[in-house]
């Protein structure tokens, strides 16, 4: 796929769901995109606004004191020992980052980008910007000989899927085996709902065991977006290999991609403080209690969401016909149709709406479960 040809973007479709949703009596729950809808904390604001004055070009490679910052945050909350501030590199979100690795990496025509089987799009959109083919697959023995980027996402995005140690330890052995990049996307590895991840930490592709102390070709993305209500900041980073971090950063001081100065004092104080990313993980967690078993009451299977932000549900029929069930009780979810072909039968709803939208929800899906 050529730049040139890029698909249009497919949330556009939902627009006659949304105007159906609104239609209810009792409005709309949208819960088709996960954009926070709680306030940033207060101290991170107040980081923010101390930092205005900034007259100068910020660093690329991001200030002394956030590097130190995300080194501090690995070590502490990741389990992941050994990075120095060249292993970090602060990103413009990681949408962003996303989009554009295999570009900054060199990959092109010919080669493959591996992603999962239920997978954000844009892993498959930053193929098509490079002029590389895009493999859906969460089996390391398909990937073929030519991929050169592997994409993980662990918890997932839809499916909240999380890989443990030994299933991210078999996707590096067999990278190392194509001498294929390794990059994963763990922006949502402080929200371990199940099993045992409610007690235990989502283990990170950097962890000492899976790797060992070979980061060699080994990336981790981590956005802030969910954890610390910045998704208006654009706050998010990538550590790993200092040689591959090295020239993501030559290419972004060429491109001019650097985050502005005054974000830069906010994520080292949203980094610096636990209190405020466990008091909306408990948010999260008591929306998700709420909203699950009223998705079962009403007909609905959940399939993996051990962790993330989502609930990924189906009941047995085709997601447009899901989708426009639930837009008729005023709820607004995404098809599955929309992170690829595998799962056509599912939707994925956000536990990013107010407790009170949250609530009406579940108290829809409940009346419409009693009526069947």
């Amino acid at each position: 796929m050529a730049l040139q040809e890029l698909p249009d973007y497919p949330w556009d479709l939902m627009a006659p769901y949304a105007e159906r949703a609104r239609a209810h009596e009792g409005g709309i729950v949208d819960l088709s995109i996960g954009s926070p809808v709680d306030a940033t904390p207060d101290l991170i604001r107040r980081a923010l606004a101390e930092a205005t004055d900034a007259h100068a070009y910020p660093q690329t490679v991001g200030t002394p004191a956030l590097r130190e910052a995300i080194v501090d945050w690995f070590a502490r909350r990741r389990g992941v020992t050994g990075l120095a501030v060249e292993n970090v590199l602060p990103t413009i979100g990681s949408k962003e980052l996303v989009a554009l690795l295999p570009f900054m990496l060199g990959l092109g025509e010919g080669d493959v980008v591996v992603h999962p089987r239920a997978a954000y799009p844009t892993y498959a959109i930053g193929a098509a910007i490079a002029g590389a083919t895009a493999m859906a697959s969460d089996d390391p023995a398909e990937w073929p000989e030519n991929t050169r980027l592997i994409w993980l996402n662990s918890p997932g995005n839809p499916d909240g899927r999380i890989l443990s140690v030994e299933e991210l330890r078999a996707a590096v052995a067999r990278a190392r085996e194509l001498g294929a990049y390794l990059a994963s996307d763990e922006c949502y590895a402080e929200l371990g709902w199940d099993a045992p991840w409610d007690a235990e930490r989502v283990p990170s592709v950097l962890d000492p065991r899976v790797i060992g102390d070979d980061r060699r070709n080994i990336l981790a993305v981590y956005s802030l977006s969910k954890q610390s209500n910045l998704a208006g900041y654009r706050a998010a980073f990538v550590a790993g290999c200092r040689t591959v971090v090295g020239r993501l950063v030559n290419v972004r001081k060429h491109a001019g991609l650097m985050l502005p100065a005054p974000l830069q004092a906010a994520m080292v104080t949203a980094l610096g403080d636990e209190e405020h990313v466990e008091a909306q993980k408990q948010r999260y967690r008591a929306r998700r209690d709420l909203l699950r078993p009223a998705l079962e009451a009403a007909g609905f299977r959940i399939d993996r969401s051990e962790g993330g932000l989502y609930l990924w549900a189906t009941e047995g029929r085709d997601a447009w016909d899901s989708i426009g069930r639930l837009a008729d009780l005023g709820i607004l979810a995404g098809p599955g149709h929309f992170y690829g072909i595998h799962y056509p039968e599912h939707v994925r709803l956000s536990l990013t709406a107010t407790d009170e939208r949250v609530a009406a929800a579940a108290e829809r899906l409940r009346a419409f479960g009693d009526s069947l």
